[in-house]
This record gives C-alpha cells, sequence and structure tokens, in this order.
C-alpha cells in the first residue's frame, strides 16, 4: 500500500478489504458480463460491471451497510439518518431493516415515486420517509437539523470513509473477474464515493488503469471542481439524471478524484436517454438515467479505447416507467428528430388540411398540437410537435413553413420558452 501525502483521506486497500467481508452477507458479488453488441460497436472488448442487478438494484447498499455496521451500540439504538435521491436511501432502509434499527430517510420532493416506493418496502417499519426540497442538497440540509436536533447519527452518501470503502469493493470484484489487464474503467459520478472508492481499489490492483469519471452535462460539478482546482457548488442544475445530479460533490471525493481520475467527461443527457432505450430493446437491460452514463460516454472515447478491455459500470436499474414518454422526448430532441414549432395557422376552413397535405413532409409525424381559435385575428398561433424519420427532414419542412405563411417561430433553440409552452 502506497503513502498518500497530497489527499486528507484516502481509501486504502486493508479498508476496502475489510469493508468486502463486513457486507458479504448482503451485498451480492456482482456479474462482470461481455457486451456483445457493444464490443462490436467499438471494436473493444467491452464488459460491464452490473450492479443493476443488487438486491436493492445499485451498488449503493455496499456503502450504506459498511457505513452503518461501523457504529457503535449507542448510536444505533439513537437510530440513523441519511439523505438521498432514492439509491441511497433504499441502501440505508435494507441495513435498517437488516440490523433492526430505526431510520429516517429524506429524500428531494421529485425523486421517482418508484425509487419512494422501493424505499419503503425495504425499510418497512423501520424507516420513516420524509420528502424535502428539490434537491439532495435540499434534503441533505433537512437531515443535518434532525442528526443535530435529535442525536441521530447521519449515514452520507458519499463523503464518508467506511461509506467509500464500501463502494471500493466494486473494484476487488473487477480485479477477481477477469483475467485480462484492464485498460479502462468507466463511472458515474454524482457525488464521487463511488469513484473515490474504486481509485483507492485500482490505484492498489492495477495502477494502469484508467479511471474515467463520467457525469451528467447539465450537472458538472466534479468536472467544475477539478477544472476550478478547488470543490465548486453549482446552484442551477438539470435534476434529470437524479442519481448523479448534485450540486457539490463532497471534499474528500474532490480530493481523490483530482489526483487519481485520469479524466473527467461530461454527456448529454438525451445520449443517455437513447442509451436507455437501445439497452431495454437490444439488451433487455433496465437501466435508471445514471445507470445509462457510462456506456453514453463511450462514443466520446471511441478512438481510445479500440481494442482495449474496457469496464462500465452499470450503476443502478431503479427507473420509474412513468418516465419512459420523457426520456423518448430527450431522446428525440438530442437526435435532432423531435421539433416544436409555433405556427401561424390563417382562421380560415381548410388551413390545417393544407399543413398536413402540403407542409409536412411523407415522413413527417404531428405528436403534439395546442391551438385556440380567436375569432378577432387574422392568424391563430399553435405549439406544434412534429418527429422526423432524418434530421435532414428539418431543413425542408421549415422551408415549405415559411412559402405558405405557416411558420412563427422555432422553439428547441429557445429554451425558457420551450419550457414554458410545452
Amino acid at each position: 500500500m502506497s503513502t498518500i501525502t497530497t489527499t486528507t483521506y484516502f481509501p486504502e486497500l486493508e479498508d476496502i478489504q475489510k469493508a468486502a467481508s463486513t457486507i458479504k452477507e448482503v451485498a451480492m458479488v456482482t456479474p462482470l458480463m461481455n457486451s456483445i453488441r457493444y464490443s462490436r460497436r467499438y471494436d473493444a472488448n467491452i464488459l460491464l460491471k452490473r450492479e443493476d442487478l443488487q438486491r436493492v438494484r445499485s451498488y449503493k447498499i455496499r456503502g450504506a451497510f459498511n457505513k452503518i455496521s461501523s457504529l457503535t451500540k449507542e448510536e444505533l439504538e439513537k437510530g440513523v439518518v441519511c439523505a438521498s435521491a432514492g439509491n441511497h436511501a433504499q441502501g440505508v432502509a435494507f441495513a435498517c431493516h437488516h440490523l433492526g434499527i430505526e431510520g429516517t430517510v429524506y429524500m428531494p420532493s421529485v425523486t421517482p415515486k418508484q425509487k419512494v416506493a422501493q424505499t419503503q418496502m425495504f425499510g418497512g417499519d423501520h424507516v420513516k420517509i420524509v420528502l424535502e426540497g428539490d434537491t439532495f442538497d435540499d434534503s441533505y440540509k433537512a437531515a443535518m437539523e434532525t442528526c443535530t436536533s435529535e442525536g441521530k447519527t447521519f449515514v452520507h452518501p458519499f463523503e464518508d470513509p467506511k461509506t467509500i470503502e464500501g463502494q471500493g469493493t466494486i473494484g476487488l470484484e473487477i480485479f477477481k473477474q477477469t483475467d485480462v489487464p484492464i485498460d479502462y474503467i468507466f463511472v458515474a459520478i454524482g457525488g464521487g464515493g463511488l469513484a473515490s472508492g474504486l481509485c483507492g481499489a485500482m490505484k492498489a490492483l492495477s495502477p494502469k488503469t484508467k479511471i474515467i469519471g463520467v457525469e451528467p452535462e447539465g450537472a458538472p460539478s466534479m468536472l467544475s471542481s477539478i477544472q476550478n482546482n478547488k470543490n465548486t457548488e453549482i446552484f442551477n442544475i438539470d435534476k434529470f439524471i437524479d442519481g448523479a445530479a448534485v450540486q457539490k460533490v463532497g471534499d474528500l471525493n474532490f480530493d481523490i478524484c483530482k489526483e487519481y481520475l485520469s479524466d473527467m467527461y461530461t454527456v448529454p443527457e438525451g445520449l443517455v436517454c437513447q442509451t436507455i432505450l437501445d439497452l431495454y430493446n437490444r439488451d433487455a437491460i433496465v437501466v435508471e438515467p445514471a445507470g445509462a452514463l457510462t456506456l453514453a460516454a463511450l462514443e466520446f472515447y471511441k478512438d481510445k479505447i479500440k481494442g482495449k478491455n474496457v469496464v462500465c459500470i452499470v450503476s443502478g436499474s431503479n427507473n420509474d416507467i412513468t418516465r419512459t414518454a420523457e426520456i423518448k422526448e430527450r431522446a428525440l430532441l438530442y437526435a435532432d428528430l423531435k421539433h416544436y414549432f409555433i405556427v401561424r395557422f390563417p382562421q380560415r376552413a381548410g388551413a390545417l388540411k393544407q399543413f398536413v397535405g402540403e407542409v409536412l413532409g411523407p415522413n413527417d409525424d404531428i405528436t403534439h398540437f395546442e391551438y385556440s381559435k380567436k375569432s378577432s385575428r387574422e392568424n391563430g398561433p399553435a405549439v406544434v410537435g412534429i418527429e422526423l424519420k432524418d434530421k435532414k427532414d428539418l431543413e425542408p419542412l421549415v422551408s415549405r413553413m415559411k412559402a405558405l405563411n405557416f411558420f412563427g417561430d422555432y422553439l428547441n433553440d429557445k429554451p425558457d420558452l420551450f419550457q414554458f409552452l410545452i
């Protein structure tokens, strides 16, 4: 083991091995599976570490159970508190029920209902769920207030040595599960707990392995911090990829990741959505948005990973089926196949028929239409969503709208107006 002088804390191999022994009663050794489709697509050996198959359907059970198991009898009797967008909450809930202790779980109000229900199911009568705020950070503040007022122990989802060491057990498993040298490991980053634990394990076991951190484009907390050379809070984030959308990463995690990650990359949410759909339709794998981040990132590394051995950690599968429509929508928008317009319809009989017959192309489909007739106006505006088969069809479509005086405005590149109208 090496001595670390550049960070205040570093997960040592011995501590990660102890964590593996602690969690073996609740966390399964998940498979490391070759992906035929992705291997052929990128001409590489692409291996998927299937943490989506854990009993709580994410890796979070590892860190949560390791942390709670380290508490004293007195601390356990007082109970524990956590804040989570969903997966850590389920890990804590499972641990509370398994160990027979009381837990209070704070979750953002925007957390998918499926994750809330699963958390309650795993925790049963041992867990109380409180929905608080719009982000993890809102829930975190409320949870800390409860810890202070009631003397309970906070189980942090990422910034705690025991949590980090628990997550690092994934690295031990990966190392044991393959005989080939691992060139790259892609890991999703929210607060940075998994990436930090992975850095500790792989530095000791496979120091030549490059670890690539992946964040959502709308929540680049770790990337921004590394670029600024200090842990930086981001106030406006896209919360869609809820499992990896935090305003600020952990201080311990930042220190470790800035030193030991080989690279950081952000991936557009729309590409993540397309990856979710592809995994379901082509591989029969159900993942949540954060679980698809690492595979989505491969497209930006296709030249570097050619001929290499690559591990992508599929971090979780707690996806809410009610989000499917939004996932498809974001994927189509990213692929330039879904477009929204303000269309000015002449207030005369036959205007809509003319639009359908002379403006729309043979493969264009109206998927959204909002219109209110106003008799005092010459033209009535409508918000129209059109799905294309080929993104090359957009320019001819706009040209026909303008030529026949239907074009009012294009909404895709006006985010404020888009969010207001759609």
